[in-house]
C-alpha cells in the first residue's frame, strides 16, 4: 500500500480523498494556488505545496510543478480527482516515467477512451451499443452529409475530444449541416487543441445514465449499479441519483454487463463510468466512458456501501477487491444535489462571493461533500461548487422528502447559490413521478421565491 499521496487537484474532491487515504493510514499531500491557500483540503492535508498562481495553466495544470511537489514531499504515488488532469494521457505517462503511481488509467487507456470517435469503434467491435453515426473522424462536411442522409436528421456533430457539451451541435435538417460543421470544428479547436469531429444519429427524449464500473489488475472487473443524471443544463449534470427510477433489473443486468465488457475491452484498472443513453423504449446506447472518479459518486456509495475512493487506491495498489463486491445489492435510494455558487434566476450566472454563513444540514441518511465554510472567498478561477449534499432513505419518495427538508436547513449567505433551484425541482410533479429526460430542464420554469 502506499505511504503517501500526492493530491493533484483542489476543493472538495481534494478534501475527499484526503479522507479516505487517512482511514486508510496514508499521509497526504496538497497542492494549492494562492487563491486556495485558506481551503479546507490545505489545513487537512499532512502537507501543502503551494505550485503557482489562480490561474489552472499556472497551478492546477502546472505538470512541472505538480511533479515537483511529489519530489519534495518525497510522495510515492498522485491522485489527480476529477476535472483538471485526471484524464491527461501525458500526465499519467509523465508519473509513471518519474516513479510515482498515477491513481488513474494508463496512458494508453485514456488515450483509447478519451478519443470519442476511437472509443465507439471500440465498443463496437466488443458487441456494446452504440448510437448509429460515423465508424471515424469525418474527412469534411461532404462526407458528414452523406452520413447524416444515410442515419437520417436529427443528428449531433461532436468533437472526438470533446467534453463538457463544447464541440458539439445538434443539426435537425441538412442545411444547418455546414454552419454547425464548422462552428464545432473550430470550438473543438479552441478548446481541445483538437478539431476532429465524428457524427451520431441524435437520440430523442433520452436518458442519461451511467454504470459504475470497478476493476482490479487481477482480471476481474464488476459494475455497482446505475446513476441517473439526466437533470442537465447545457450538458452539465445538476441533480443524480441512484438507482434510476426507469430502469428495472433485467435492464440493469444488460447495461452492467455491457459496461464491464466496455472496461475489459482496454484492459481497465480502477474505477470508471461507462455512459448511456437510454431512449423512450428502453433501448440504450454506448455514449463515454470517464476514465476516473466522478462528481457524483457519492450516490453508488450510499446505495452499495462501497468507499469508491478507498477501492479506486487499492486496485491501483495492485489489491483485489474484496468478493463481498462480486455479490452487491442495491439497497434503498440516493440523490445527490450539486450546490454551486450561482444565481439560478439569471441564468445561473456565477456569484464568487465571500460566504459570510454557513450551516450544513444533518440527521439520518444525510452527507455533505463540501471545502467551505463561513469566512471563506470563493475563488473566480474555478468551477462555482461549493459542495454536494447526498441524502439516502430506504425508497425514491422519501429520499425527495429527506432532500427536501436538507435543503431547507442548507444556510449560506453571501453567494448566490442553486439551493432554490433544487428546492423547486424536489416539489415538482414531474420529477416526483419520474417523467423526466435530458430535456427536462429546457421547459421547466424557476421562480425564485425568496425574491
Amino acid at each position: 500500500m502506499y505511504k503517501k499521496i500526492l493530491i493533484a487537484n483542489r476543493g472538495e474532491i481534494a478534501l475527499r480523498i484526503i479522507r479516505a487515504c487517512h482511514e486508510l493510514g496514508i499521509k497526504t499531500v496538497a497542492v494549492y494556488s494562492t487563491a486556495d491557500e485558506f481551503s479546507l483540503h490545505v489545513k487537512f492535508s499532512d502537507e501543502a505545496v503551494c505550485i503557482g498562481p489562480p490561474p489552472s495553466n499556472e497551478s492546477y495544470l502546472n505538470i512541472p510543478r505538480i511533479i515537483a511537489a511529489a519530489e519534495i514531499t518525497h510522495a510515492d504515488a498522485i491522485h489527480p480527482g476529477y476535472g483538471f488532469l485526471a484524464e491527461n494521457a501525458e500526465f499519467s505517462s509523465i508519473c509513471e516515467d518519474n516513479g510515482f503511481s498515477f491513481i488513474g488509467p494508463k496512458a494508453k487507456i485514456i488515450n483509447s477512451m478519451g478519443d470519442k470517435s476511437e472509443a465507439r469503434n471500440t465498443m463496437k467491435s466488443s458487441g456494446v451499443p452504440v448510437i448509429p453515426g460515423s465508424d471515424g473522424v469525418l474527412k469534411d462536411v461532404s462526407e458528414a452529409t452523406k452520413f447524416a442522409e444515410k442515419v437520417k436528421y436529427p443528428v449531433m456533430v461532436k468533437a472526438s475530444a470533446g467534453g463538457g457539451g463544447r464541440g458539439m451541435r445538434l443539426v435537425k435538417s441538412k442545411k444547418e449541416l455546414e454552419s454547425a460543421f464548422n462552428s464545432a470544428k473550430a470550438e473543438s479547436k479552441s478548446a481541445f487543441n483538437n478539431d476532429d469531429l465524428y457524427l451520431e444519429k441524435f437520440v430523442e427524449n433520452p436518458r442519461h445514465i451511467e454504470v459504475q464500473i470497478l476493476a482490479d489488475g487481477n482480471g476481474n472487473t464488476i459494475h455497482l449499479g446505475e446513476r441517473e443524471c439526466s437533470i442537465q443544463r447545457r450538458h452539465q449534470k445538476l441533480i443524480e441519483e441512484s438507482p434510476s427510477v426507469v430502469i428495472n433489473n433485467k435492464l440493469r443486468n444488460k447495461l452492467g454487463e455491457a459496461a464491464v465488457n466496455a472496461a475489459k475491452a482496454v484492459n481497465y484498472v480502477g474505477v470508471g463510468t461507462v455512459e448511456f443513453l437510454v431512449d423512450k423504449n428502453l433501448d440504450y446506447y454506448f455514449m463515454e466512458m470517464n476514465t476516473r472518479i466522478q462528481v457524483e459518486h457519492p450516490v453508488t456509495e450510499m446505495v452499495t456501501g462501497v468507499d469508491l475512493i478507498k477501492q479506486q487506491i487499492r486496485m491501483h495498489a495492485g489489491k483485489t477487491f474484496p468478493k463481498f463486491l462480486e455479490n452487491f445489492k442495491l439497497r434503498g435510494h440516493s440523490i445527490e444535489c450539486r450546490i454551486n455558487a450561482e444565481d439560478p434566476a439569471n441564468d445561473f450566472i456565477p456569484s464568487p462571493m465571500k460566504i459570510t454563513s454557513f450551516h450544513m444540514p444533518g440527521g439520518k441518511g444525510v452527507r455533505i461533500d463540501s471545502h467551505a465554510y463561513a469566512g471563506y472567498q470563493i475563488p473566480t478561477n474555478y468551477d462555482s461548487m461549493i459542495g454536494k449534499l447526498i441524502v439516502f432513505s430506504s425508497s425514491r419518495e422519501r429520499a425527495i422528502n429527506r432532500m427536501s427538508r436538507a435543503l431547507e436547513e442548507c444556510i449560506i449567505e453571501g453567494p448566490k447559490t442553486t439551493i432554490p433551484f433544487h428546492q423547486a425541482i424536489m416539489n415538482d410533479e414531474l420529477f416526483k413521478r419520474g417523467e423526466f429526460d435530458t430535456g427536462f430542464l429546457d421547459n421547466f420554469k424557476f421562480i425564485d421565491r425568496g425574491k
